[in-house]
């Protein structure tokens, strides 16, 4: 295991794969760990107990692993977990450590990226049923109405393969239908988990046009950028290697194949308990 200090990124899955890039993109230069609870996703259907006790116990890993700090690529685990963690297990755990999420940086400009002040939110059932992107905005952007819909079965189309099968198109379809539905005036919608930049294009398709459709890893990496210059003790932690390193606690075969869906690219990972 990489024992230098490295930024860990944490998701249920595959989907903080496309945060990872983005991240890497913007700052090649730091040294990343990977770590995917593939055994025991999906996290979206999951109560807040559940969530909160196995994204602990991943930080918790990745700690040991040598991460000063850790992003939760994992809308469900920051809108389940993250608070308590940052709250009451880090100053008892690690108070040298950070763990941060994926929904602060996007809700601090999301208003920015409304012209109307009406957004439209996809994502998985926890994180829609927290309210989390509603509460949020509400307390930077009290005029901005934010619409969500849960995509139940965006996840499983995408780590199965099938984003560009004629399914997806009609999952798709009907999720788009539906938010529209909802607030026909949406001129933003906010990609909120990770997974579903992969159905993008297909996304923007059925959607009315003129709306705007936003992906986080972009939004997270910036926010990361800043939160480390800002945070020079925690900055000088990380080794400037370059080296990311993959971890899964489920077969290492099949999260190499999936991972190839989100990376476009082989690598070489490791499975752990």
């Amino acid at each position: 295991m990489n024992n230098g200090a490295s930024i860990g990124i944490f998701d249920s899955g595959y989907g903080g794969l496309t945060i990872l890039s983005e991240i890497r993109a913007l700052m090649p230069e730091y040294n990343y760990i990977y770590l995917g609870d593939n055994a025991r996703t999906p996290y979206g259907t999951r109560s807040f107990d559940v969530v909160y006790r196995y994204t602990l116990e991943n930080v918790k890993k990745l700690f040991s692993m040598g991460c000063s700090l850790v992003i939760l690529a994992c809308n469900t685990a920051s809108a389940k977990a993250l608070r308590t963690i940052q709250q009451n297990d880090l100053p008892r755990i690690a108070p040298d450590k950070r763990v941060l999420g994926v929904i602060r940086p996007t809700t601090e400009i999301a208003g920015t990226l409304t012209k109307n002040g009406h957004i439209g939110l996809f994502g998985t059932e926890g994180t829609i049923d927290s309210m989390s992107y509603n509460i949020e905005i509400a307390k930077m952007f009290p005029d901005v109405k934010v619409t969500g819909q849960a995509c139940p079965m965006w996840v499983p189309i995408i780590e199965n393969g099938e984003a560009d099968s004629d399914g997806a198109d009609y999952f798709v379809k009907e999720y788009c239908s539906t938010l529209i539905a909802k607030d026909p005036q949406i001129d933003t919608v906010i990609l909120a988990c990770t997974h579903y930049p992969l159905l993008k294009d297909k996304i923007q398709r059925y959607l009315p046009s003129g709306i705007s459709v936003v992906s986080q890893g972009p939004i997270v990496a910036k926010s990361l950028k800043n939160y480390l210059t800002k945070h020079t003790d925690i900055e000088c932690q990380i080794e400037k290697g370059g080296v990311c390193t993959f971890y899964t606690t489920e077969s290492t075969q099949k999260f190499i194949k999936n991972a190839s869906i989100f990376l476009n690219t082989e690598i070489i990972a490791q499975t752990i308990n």
